[in-house]
């Protein structure tokens, strides 16, 4: 795809677009033929703006949306807001998340932080990603239509001082899983993304542990995860030419998630 074309370009909709994993998504997107609408929980003008610029500067369009994933009854408008920009979407890629509100002893995690949790990253992301295929199977497409989902190692690789976040990322793989088969048929894409050790805000408060275990050997690869690599990933799987692998996982870790001896 060519970002300069006078063509329509797909839309793609990405949720948490305006920082850390999320805006490099938008961006590398954006510069590989797609306008570009992201969602934020709250308004952020330094972020937003900036993301807005990047993505603009690819030579695609940009719309911020504010939303709030937890809120299932606000999607519909979500939505509405970003069909009335730029058509259906071509991808969503369901990005937007949140940390575990407290790290600590697995016997200690409150039921409001859990259900706080799970209202975001696994609840909303199911009623967005429905609401979503809804409109992408009422608006039959000739482009390449994808759903790319991104959770974390923290799906399969148990951390007891933050169990909710592990509970919520297992539940987005099971997602992906139920999401592909379904939509199979209809030729629409559904992948799932595992990023590892990403140097972003929401692990800045255990950079430093995340640092002495990559330094003695956790991740093989030996270094920190880029936004960027995540966002190639997900570029590559939103462009159509992986579609027959549909329901797969993509580990984007540096080999953290490999078992071994």
């Amino acid at each position: 795809m060519n970002p300069q074309s006078t063509a329509r370009r797909p839309v793609a909709l990405v949720t948490g677009g305006s920082q850390g994993i999320g805006a490099a998504i938008a961006l590398q997107l954006a510069h590989d033929g797609f306008d570009v609408a992201i969602t934020t929980l709250q308004d952020d003008g330094a972020s937003d703006g900036a993301s807005v610029a990047h993505i603009q500067a690819c030579g695609a369009r940009a719309l911020r949306v504010r939303g709030d994933l937890a809120d299932v009854h606000d999607h519909a408008r979500v939505l509405d807001a970003v069909c009335a920009w730029g058509g259906v979407p071509s991808c969503l890629v369901n990005n937007a998340g949140m940390g575990s509100p407290r790290r600590g002893d697995l016997l200690d995690i409150r039921a409001e932080d859990f259900d706080r949790l799970m209202a975001t990253n696994l609840r909303g992301s199911f009623f967005f990603t429905q609401a979503v295929a809804q409109r992408m199977l009422a608006a039959p497409s000739g482009a390449a239509r994808s759903i790319v989902t991104v959770s974390s190692v923290s799906g399969e690789m148990a951390s007891v001082e933050r169990g909710e976040y592990c509970l919520s990322k297992a539940g987005l793989g099971m997602l992906t899983r139920l999401f592909a088969l379904r939509l199979a048929a209809h030729g629409i894409g559904v992948f799932e993304l595992r990023p590892g050790i990403v140097r972003t805000a929401m692990t800045a408060g255990a950079a430093d542990r995340y640092a002495g275990l990559i330094a003695a050997g956790l991740v093989p690869m030996g270094r920190w995860g880029r936004p960027e690599d995540v966002a190639q990933a997900a570029s590559a799987l939103a462009s159509g030419r992986l579609a027959f692998a549909t329901g797969s996982v993509l580990h984007v870790d540096g080999a953290l998630s490999i078992a071994r001896l």
